[in-house]
C-alpha cells in the first residue's frame, strides 16, 4: 500500500498528517505472552515469533487506535505447519462488546496452500469468517498484510490486493465498529483442534519450533487518546474519497480472488446461517 498518492502530501502538508507514523518494533508494541518465544533480529528491523511445546506467543502495539491503516509485512511457517495458526489483527480489548478485525492463517501440510481467514467481530458479535487460499507461497518471502479502517468500510489487504470488504451499512440496521479504540496484535500459537481441514490435520511437533517472521510495521491513524477531533478530522488521508470504496483496479482484482481464491464464505453457509445475516443482503 506503499502507492497511495496522499502519503507524499503528507511531508508537504504535516498538519494534515499529524496522526500518521510509521511505527517501529521497540517504539509501538509491546511484548504480551512469552518474552522468550520473540526475538530481535537484523539489529532490531524485524522479529522472529517462535511456537514450539513449551510455549507460543505475541505482542501488541502500546496504544489503541481509531480508524487508520495498520499493515505489517510477514513471512509465515515454512514446510509442514498443519495446526499452527498466526494471527494479526485489531481488538478492542473489551469481551462483552467487543470489536475485531482479524487475519488469521492457518497452517497446512506441505505442500498445500496457505488458507487465510478473516473474520469481523462488531458490537460483540463475530461469526462472520471468510477464508482464501493464497495465491503464492507466503512462506517464501515477506508479504504486505494491511487493514484500511474508516467511516465507510473495512478492508482486508494482501499485498495490493483487497481480499475481504465489509461496508458501514448501520443505515440497514447492520452492526459497524466505530465506537471503540483498538489495539493492533499478533500471535503464534497452536489450534490444531480447529485450524487445518477443521482439526482433522493435527500438528507435527517433530517439525517444532515452527518460526514467524515480521517486519515493516506501519500504523497511520488516530491514537486514544489523542488529539482532539482526530478521529472525525477530514485531512486523515485514509477519510479521503479515494479511500471510501474500491477503485476500479482493486475491484477488478477483488472479484478475481473471489472468483478463484475464496474456499468459504459465512453467507453461503446455509447450515449455520439458516436467516441469511443482514449485511450478506446489503452487500460486504
Amino acid at each position: 500500500m506503499s502507492s497511495y498518492p496522499f502519503l507524499a502530501l503528507c511531508v508537504l502538508i504535516s498538519a494534515a498528517c499529524t496522526w500518521a507514523r510509521p511505527a517501529t518494533f521497540l517504539q509501538d508494541f509491546r511484548i504480551t505472552w512469552s518474552d522468550s518465544h520473540i526475538r530481535q533480529i537484523h539489529r532490531g528491523t524485524a522479529i522472529q515469533l517462535i511456537l514450539d511445546q513449551n510455549s507460543g506467543c505475541g505482542f501488541a502495539s502500546r496504544k489503541q487506535y481509531m480508524f487508520g491503516r495498520v499493515s505489517m509485512k510477514i513471512k509465515l511457517i515454512t514446510g509442514d505447519s498443519a495446526g499452527t495458526v498466526t494471527a494479526f489483527y485489531m481488538n478492542s480489548d473489551t469481551d462483552s462488546v467487543r470489536d475485531e478485525l482479524d487475519f488469521e492463517f492457518l497452517g497446512n501440510r506441505s505442500g498445500q496452500p496457505y488458507t487465510v481467514q478473516t473474520n469481523i467481530y462488531a458490537h460483540g458479535k463475530g461469526d462472520r469468517e471468510q477464508r482464501v487460499n493464497l495465491w503464492f507461497d507466503p512462506s517464501a518471502d515477506f508479504h504486505a498484510y494491511s487493514i484500511i479502517w474508516n467511516h465507510h468500510h473495512i478492508v482486508f489487504y494482501v499485498d495490493d490486493v483487497p481480499i475481504r470488504v465489509y461496508k458501514n451499512n448501520e443505515g440497514r440496521g447492520v452492526p459497524y465498529p466505530r465506537m471503540q479504540p483498538m489495539g493492533v496484535y499478533s500471535t503464534l500459537w497452536e489450534a490444531d483442534d480447529w485450524a487445518t481441514r477443521g482439526g482433522l490435520e493435527k500438528i507435527n511437533w517433530s517439525k517444532a519450533p515452527f518460526y514467524a517472521y515480521y517486519k515493516d510495521f506501519d500504523i497511520e491513524g488516530c491514537p486514544v487518546p489523542g488529539p482532539s477531533g482526530c478521529t472525525s478530522d477530514p485531512r486523515n488521508w485514509w477519510e479521503g474519497r479515494a479511500y471510501q470504496a474500491l477503485n476500479a483496479g482493486e475491484a477488478r482484482r477483488y472479484r478475481w480472488v473471489r472468483m478463484n481464491h475464496m474456499i468459504y464464505d459465512y453467507c453461503k453457509d446455509n447450515s449455520r446461517f439458516p436467516v441469511t445475516p443482514p449485511e450478506c443482503h446489503a452487500g460486504i
